[in-house]
């Protein structure tokens, strides 16, 4: 998932400890610098008043010329944003292929009788005046080559998740002892060299394909804690928030790309149909490690051709977070982590269950969403794959405009951080939630399933200005080791939805079977969202504070305050 964003309190703070750092550092080079600490001056007075631009006002700063327009930072971020990109095409695009991969015909289903009155009609050219050719074709699907039921295709679509919640935590670690461009890197490398093999352990053995998916789990597992890494070390705060959205929007345009992408590769005869799918994307993944190995570097400093006024500009913009982040001392490099404390926290395990539940609506529709349109709405694979894609796009967007909106809201003062936690939490479950019970409601209606997925479902964008920032507030020190835990728990959905959802199918492809799937996904979610609004707090815990002492001065304090 994306990093958290600098809370209220957390800026403020940082721009009252940033006057004592500055007022220390500044006293061996008053000399050299005079030029640069007015431009200092100027973004702190611009970031601390509240008017938070993304770029400092004085250009020069970080460039040598006019015609420097895309500097080494900028590339960094660019190579993010396609990493992602690749990584999530290669996560999804099981997800469209699997209708083409399993022979549904062969599957035996039970109560025959029953499934005949309680499907949508199949399409033909007379009926409803459409034609074959139109361009949201239905149709029958093509017979595939594994007979794989309900609950295996569940168990492989949720096995990638198993390696997934496995290296979050370790990931961000090993970035911060090696670097996260060899992590990051390796990780989308490795992602790339088990899809490639996928096809292969799909006609070889059903445990090796499970395998070879758990294992590529484990390799895009690291990914983003390994890129939150690298964003500390290479963005200055002020464009810190724009580089992230862009670097993690390659995510969303990774899936918009690839869902309809895979379903043409997959109506083709290129490379065997579905297979060519893996083979694309996996070959897009290796090409993009060679580039990425050669143009990234962990830190400005290490960069070769880096101009030196960029890294001067980076390292005096990131002056303060260095004094906030790195340890002073190895005592407190090592210090002891609250483990009970933390795991006994009732507004930590609050986040935790609400995002189990959003997350286990977000992987019902991720992973079974184009086998419901195929076996119940009678989509061929193509349009079911880009009416599967257009709701990531609209949720990204959403997502965008629904984070301004509630910076905007706390900057004027019209609600509390705690409100506004709860605020967007709950539009970001309960929302989404009446998509699904609409598409309940809708039956055989694609138009308005459609719409219930990309208009009401892209309420879920919101989730961003919801409970994803409230780890930082109740423990800014422990704020990551807090996030690793509830990501990787609601992660576990990922394997837990797609499995327990071939259970409740179970050779029953009826609409009947498949409410009940869509009635489960909304319990969850509200009910998570209930928790949240009881027992949410953003203060931060006694756990959390009893650690430091009180005087602003102090290094455990300045490194208290996480960015």
């Amino acid at each position: 998932m994306p990093p958290q964003r600098w809370t209220d309190e957390t800026r403020d703070a940082s721009c009252y400890y940033g006057n004592l750092i500055r007022s220390s550092s500044d006293a061996d080079d008053v000399d050299d610098d005079t030029e640069a600490d007015a431009d200092a001056d100027d973004e702190r007075g611009a970031f601390c008043s509240g008017n938070r631009p993304l770029i400092a006002a004085n250009d020069n700063a970080g460039s040598d010329s006019r015609d420097d327009w895309l500097q080494t930072r900028h590339i960094f971020g660019l190579m993010g944003f396609f990493g992602f990109a690749v990584v999530y095409a290669m996560r999804v695009n099981l997800s469209v292929a699997i209708v083409a991969m399993v022979n549904q015909t062969a599957i035996p289903h039970t109560n025959s009788s029953v499934m005949a009155n309680d499907t949508c009609p199949v399409p033909t050219p007379n009926n409803n005046n459409q034609s074959v050719s139109e361009f949201w074709k239905r149709s029958v699907p093509a017979e595939g080559e594994f007979v794989w039921d309900e609950a295996t295709q569940g168990l492989v679509l949720g096995s990638f998740f198993y390696g997934y919640v496995l290296t979050q935590v370790p990931g961000g670690r090993m970035a911060e002892l090696v670097g996260g461009k060899r992590i990051y890197g390796y990780g989308v490398l490795i992602t790339a060299i088990f899809t490639l093999l996928t096809p292969l352990a799909a006609h070889w053995d059903l445990p090796l394909l499970v395998l070879v998916r758990i294992l590529e789990g484990m390799g895009e597992g690291v990914t983003y804690p390994a890129m939150h890494a690298m964003l500390a070390h290479w963005i200055p705060p002020l464009e810190r928030n724009k580089f992230a959205a862009i670097v993690y929007a390659g995510s969303n345009i990774g899936t918009v790309i690839s869902m309809p992408l895979t379903g043409w590769l997959c109506s083709q005869r290129f490379l065997g149909g579905w297979p060519s799918a893996f083979y694309i994307f996996g070959l897009l993944g290796i090409v993009w490690f060679g580039c990425w190995m050669y143009l990234v570097y962990d830190r400005p400093s290490e960069h070769p051709r880096i101009s030196r006024k960029e890294r001067a500009y980076i390292e005096r913009a990131l002056q303060l977070p260095t004094e906030l982040e790195e340890p002073a001392t190895v005592e407190q490099s090592t210090e002891h982590i609250p483990w009970s404390c933390i795991l006994t926290s009732v507004p930590l395990w609050a986040i935790l269950l609400t995002q189990c539940g959003q997350s286990w609506a977000f992987y019902t529709q991720l992973t079974e969403l184009p086998t419901y349109m195929s076996n119940i709405l009678h989509f061929d694979i193509q349009s079911n794959a880009l009416l599967n894609a257009i709701p990531y796009l609209t949720s990204w967007f959403m997502g965008i405009a629904c984070s301004a909106l509630a910076d905007w809201m706390l900057a004027k003062r019209y609600i509390s951080q705690l409100n506004s936690y709860k605020l967007w939490n709950t539009i970001s479950s309960v929302v989404p939630s009446l998509g699904l019970i609409g598409i309940i409601y809708v039956g055989c209606d694609w138009i308005w399933v459609t719409f219930m997925l990309a208009g009401v479902g892209s309420f879920g964008g919101a989730v961003y200005a919801g409970n994803q920032m409230n780890h930082i507030a109740l423990s800014p020190r422990f704020a990551g080791t807090m996030y690793g835990i509830t990501n990787s728990a609601a992660n576990i959905c990922g394997f837990l939805a797609p499995y327990v959802i071939g259970l409740i199918i179970n050779h029953r492809e009826t609409l009947t079977q498949w409410h009940i799937v869509f009635w489960l996904a909304v319990i969850l979610n509200i009910v998570g969202n209930f928790i949240y609004l009881i027992f949410a707090r953003a203060d931060e815990q006694s756990w959390s504070l009893r650690r430091h002492p009180t005087t602003p001065t102090t290094t455990t304090t300045r490194r208290s305050l996480r960015i």
